[in-house]
């Protein structure tokens, strides 16, 4: 396992291009273009104001910066380095911003939710549409690219209106049985709509393309409901986590619940590995010397970690929520498959150190990795069953069925690891944190 140098990054914003050519970064104002394999700037572009988002076309031709304070987006080709395109939103500002899947439409949606202007890069042709949600997930696009969900607010009731992305052109128009609405989110086949509820009531609604309504799913009632939700890339389960630290996962054939998986603080399953991380005790050289220079004290000497099997039964480090407060810290705040159907990793946010791997096939748990910190993120591998965790220091973990791995990231001062992204190879990974970023590539033989 290989490390770049630390490069300067702010607001987190480092992302691979989806062609895996480039890689894009931020330091205040300024867009910067980096070549993945030998991370020499290709392009050096300067926005107008500090960039607070970005993203790649789907062709990986054009990248989109946001800022929205200023209510303006810009566009920069890198085809064509002269060129360049700026959106001002006006006075009726900007609060999010994206691609179409063509990559040459871009949707901007205004303050307060006023409506979602559609700016064509071709034709610079201006459409309108209105009354859309303001709601945490309320745009979706199919995988293919062809439709596009919004969901929408009218006479206080909620609904969803269907586009066809080639010409944003209305196919289906249909109210929701939800009382606030709270996301939206295709199966990767297209073909079924999840709408999901406020978190004050637990209900999940499944609808087909045509707008028919296949299912309605509760769980419970009278107590606060659905926190996440995760497709399988086949598409044959839905994963639903909610506030009862529990996930209940339902099949595509009949939407009902084939199984659920809690997240006691106790492990007791005989046959679940727990893999708890453990500091290393200091080598005898680095104690013997009294003055260590300068380069000691950088992070690759900092305290390393390695891994223990503990013997089960194992008791999990728990938070207690604060109660009065909104968004308690409990439930099953972060849950993603790995790409081969096998595994569904989840994360309970009142056991903010552990993340639990489920193996999908026997339906059980199968691992649960214990960290010395709290975890920030985690991200499989887009290639195979393999997982990349970093808990806010200066490691980053690896989990895979061969086993688990603690690597330090070999840097000087500071590098706390908040967020990371896979290559789409799976042969790098981008370790993020609020500073600086650095490229971590894997050996052939270790990917």
């Amino acid at each position: 396992m290989n490390f770049s140098q630390p490069f300067k990054l702010s607001g987190l914003l480092g992302r691979f291009s989806p062609d895996g050519k480039c890689l894009a970064s931020c330091v205040q104002y300024r867009l910067v273009i980096r070549d993945v394999d030998t991370l020499q700037i290709l392009q050096l572009y300067t926005c107008l104001d500090q960039i607070q988002y970005i993203e790649w076309s789907s062709d990986s031709l054009f990248v989109l910066c946001a800022m929205y304070k200023r209510g303006i987006v810009q566009v920069w080709s890198l085809e064509q380095p002269d060129w360049h395109c700026k959106i001002d939103e006006g006075s009726v500002g900007l609060v999010a911003s994206c691609w179409s899947p063509d990559g040459r439409h871009i949707l901007n949606t205004t303050e307060f939710h006023l409506r979602i202007t559609v700016w064509s890069l071709c034709t610079k042709s201006v459409s309108y549409i209105k009354y859309p949600k303001a709601c945490q997930q309320g745009i979706a696009f199919t995988k293919d690219g062809r439709y596009m969900a919004l969901a929408e607010r009218r006479d206080c009731k909620d609904f969803i209106s269907l586009f066809v992305c080639s010409d944003w052109q209305l196919l289906r128009h249909f109210d929701t049985e939800t009382q606030d609405l709270f996301g939206i989110e295709w199966a990767p086949n297209g073909c079924v709509l999840a709408v999901w509820d406020t978190c004050l009531e637990y209900k999940i609604l499944l609808y087909s393309l045509d707008g028919r309504l296949l299912s309605t799913y509760r769980a419970y009632e009278w107590s606060l409901g659905i926190k996440s939700i995760a497709w399988s890339p086949s598409s044959q389960f839905l994963a639903i986590g909610s506030y009862d630290e529990k996930v209940r996962i339902l099949n595509h054939v009949t939407w009902k619940k084939i199984t659920e998986f809690e997240h006691p603080a106790i492990v007791t399953n005989p046959k679940t590995i727990v893999y708890k991380e453990v500091e290393k005790s200091p080598s005898v050289e680095t104690e013997r010397l009294s003055f260590p220079p300068r380069a000691l004290t950088s992070s690759l000497f900092s305290t390393p970690s390695k891994y223990d099997i503990s013997e089960v039964p194992v008791s999990l480090q728990c938070v207690k929520p604060v109660a009065d407060k909104a968004n308690p810290k409990i439930g099953i705040g972060m849950l993603a498959f790995s790409p081969d159907n096998c595994f569904l990793a989840t994360k309970n946010d009142n056991i903010p150190n552990a993340v639990w791997i489920w193996d999908i096939q026997k339906l059980k748990l199968s691992v649960v990795l214990e960290q010395l910190g709290a975890i920030q993120s985690f991200q499989w591998d887009p290639c195979q069953p393999r997982l990349a965790v970093c808990t806010g220091n200066s490691k980053v973990y690896l989990w895979s069925p061969a086993g688990c791995v603690s690597v330090q990231v070999p840097m000087e001062g500071d590098f706390q690891i908040l967020s990371l992204c896979w290559h789409s190879s799976g042969d790098s990974l981008a370790l993020l944190s609020k500073d600086n970023f650095c490229v971590c590539y894997l050996e052939r033989e270790e990917a």
